[in-house]
């Protein structure tokens, strides 16, 4: 398919361009500003070659397209040149319509809870384990170990509404310090034993109305929203000689109270109905909400709908001491795992059984994407084995009332002592059901054989060059070619085939964090390439390896370095920086420089960065397809220069 032709696809499918107030373009994908979200026909991306997915962010429509990305918007803006004439950019334009209530609460819930995950994912394996652990025997209730590693796994549990207040401040903008105070005082002890005696409680007259905020959700999540707010409003009266002292001073002695008399019974309120309307449909629902929720459970987690069951199942496990939410994201992991095994069974490409079974063996420990979308959705008929699957199985599992004990955070094997207990066995039973069931259909439906080169051409554009990528980005808010870069890419050297296996060091001081943790599915997909993501701690970065710049973005927020050994490394400093267009940025080289692993790329002012945008860095390998295995070689704390990444050819 031409450039032209997958412009003129997509403008059709985003609604015509009628229904476009503005679109630029990133690295790797285009960026609209639609007037109205409903005329856009999704399904009509997965017929466009070109198109590698869709993604909502907030207002904005993303089309995610790869290397390529330049060279279509080029065409878009000569097939439409009425695109090129929009004067404010997106940041400043305010669009037709509000933004889409439902998405910018599953947007929050998911930026508020995503943070958390690894704290809550190992307090609830660890009560998991404990859990097997003593119906085993193996270790006895209440002896002093029990009790420490219980405190563990309960403490994080317990003080949920701190957790939640840290997190929810950087989300909305709080001052996190101010809105931990908040949730501690709701947590005090003399509160609780306040609240919950048999006397009436008022503050100044007014009823308090008693509830326990433990292991609560809703309330602090609310309390912390509506604190971002009165901090502005006090910030704006208070003179700036005394806003360090009252700010914080007026700010909680107004949502304290506030909390406790309005926010707090009605969150609760609010977080017992969403459960309460959740757990009927899944008491009641049985066999048929199984079989409906089992088969949509992918659908539901590409969308990133389940983030908003969070709150919910957090609150049953915390009230009930179970949910029955979890056990089908556990089935329809295993169906994703049983198609790709299908796709194992009945390839003929040794290429394709390869991946299919490697990506088989990831999905079975929980790590469905690379199943999901490398090859269940390429293929077509193993993601809807897979769905078929996960029906059979969810309806199984909730028709014997399957459920998980606590939030384990991974919903492969590995995550299987969440649901140890007395449905323990309903619920791997599901789990097989799926898998078998997925096995089957996927070998009974067949995978079109032809489609194996097809896919694998497609891939190209995802594992182009990265002097690819630098000899065809232009600048990312126009669309007018950066000439002198192009001009400087092509004297660089011809971009060799690596010969030997490379490793990448650490870019930058932080955490290393695997690359499925990046809130970007370009990145945490791997649809750019298999790599590793930082959080860091400090606004510096520095060459990865020793070799050639291959580009240096005019917005200053990625950089493409190429190693002597021929690895080509796509390092991008935050998620959406490219909205910033250079600001906060510095860059100390330029494209075609030399580099030796650890000089100085660039510099970036690391705070004000993070006010509005989340700094996780990637770093991807961009000529994935030509190693056999790229993995991480370290996680966690890291400082620059430190081993970071391993290719192996």
């Amino acid at each position: 398919m031409s450039h032209q032709k997958a412009a003129q696809e997509i403008i059709k499918s985003v609604g015509g361009v009628d229904n476009v107030n503005s679109v630029y373009h990133c690295i790797t994908r285009l960026r609209f500003e639609l007037k109205d979200h409903d005329k856009v026909d999704s399904h009509s991306f997965k017929k466009i070659e070109k198109v590698m997915g869709t993604n909502v962010s907030g207002d904005q429509f993303q089309v995610i397209i790869g290397n390529e990305v330049p060279k279509v918007f080029d065409a878009m803006v000569k097939e439409y040149p009425e695109l090129a004439q929009a004067k404010e950019s997106e940041q400043t334009k305010k669009p037709d319509k509000k933004q889409n209530v439902i998405l910018k609460i599953f947007e929050t819930i998911a930026g508020v809870f995503a943070p958390m995950l690894p704290a809550i994912t190992a307090a609830g394996l660890l009560k998991g384990l404990l859990a097997l652990l003593s119906s085993l025997g193996w270790i006895s209730v209440g002896t002093d170990t029990y009790r420490i590693l219980s405190a563990i796994g309960d403490g994080v549990f317990y003080f949920l509404p701190m957790l939640i207040a840290a997190s929810a401040a950087r989300k909305f903008g709080s001052n996190p310090f101010v809105a931990l105070a908040l949730s501690t005082a709701l947590m005090y002890p003399d509160m609780g034993t306040l609240l919950s005696g048999e006397a009436a409680v008022s503050f100044l007259g007014i009823p308090v109305t008693a509830v326990s905020y433990a292991s609560s959700v809703i309330p602090v999540l609310l309390a912390v929203w509506i604190l971002s707010y009165v901090e502005k409003w006090v910030d704006k009266i208070i003179p700036s000689a005394l806003k360090l002292l009252l700010v914080p001073l007026i700010s909680l002695l107004i949502m304290v109270p506030v909390t406790l008399i309005a926010i707090g019974p009605l969150g609760t309120v609010i977080g017992s109905g969403l459960s309460g309307g959740i757990n009927w449909l899944l008491d009641e629902g049985g066999l048929i909400a199984g079989i409906v929720l089992g088969g949509a459970m992918a659908v539901i987690t590409m969308t990133g709908m389940h983030y908003a069951l969070v709150p919910v199942i957090l609150s049953n496990i915390a009230t009930l001491g179970f949910d029955k939410f979890l056990p089908l994201t556990y089935i329809s992991n295993m169906g994703q795992a049983g198609a790709t095994l299908g796709v194992f069974i009945r390839a003929k490409d040794k290429n394709l059984k390869s991946v299919a079974l490697s990506t088989s063996f990831t999905a079975l420990m929980g790590v469905t994407e690379p199943a999901m979308y490398g090859i269940n959705m390429k293929y077509k008929r193993p993601f809807a084995a897979a769905m078929i699957g996960s029906a059979v199985g969810g309806g199984f599992g909730l028709a014997f009332g399957a459920k998980a004990y606590v939030l384990a955070g991974n919903g492969g094997l590995p995550g299987l002592p969440a649901l140890v207990g007395q449905t323990f066995w309903y619920s791997l039973i599901a789990m097989i059901l799926a898998f078998g069931v997925a096995v089957i259909m996927t070998v009974i439906f067949g995978i079109r054989e032809e489609e194996a080169e097809q896919e694998t051409t497609g891939k190209s554009d995802v594992t182009a060059s990265a002097s690819s990528v630098a000899a065809t980005e232009t600048t990312e808010t126009t669309s007018v070619p950066v000439a002198k870069e192009a001009a400087v890419v092509s004297e660089l050297p011809e971009t060799p085939v690596p010969t030997e296996d490379a490793t990448a060091v650490a870019p930058m001081t932080g955490k290393a964090v695997p690359l499925s943790e990046v809130n970007d599915p370009t990145f945490g997909e791997e649809l750019m390439g298999k790599g590793v993501a930082f959080v860091p701690s400090i606004g510096k970065l520095a060459s990865p390896v020793t070799g050639t710049v291959m580009n240096v973005f005019k917005t200053k927020h990625a950089i493409v370095v190429r190693s002597d050994n021929g690895m080509e490394l796509l390092i991008h400093v935050g998620i959406n920086t490219v909205k910033l267009r250079g600001q906060y940025f510095e860059s100390h080289v330029a494209t075609g420089d030399r580099v030796q692993a650890g000089d100085e790329l660039l510099t970036f002012e690391l705070d004000k960065i993070a006010e509005n945008y989340d700094i996780t860095t990637a770093m991807v390998v961009t000529n994935t397809a030509d190693y056999t295995e790229i993995r991480p070689l370290k996680l966690g704390d890291i400082r620059t220069g430190e081993a970071v990444l391993a290719a192996r050819l």
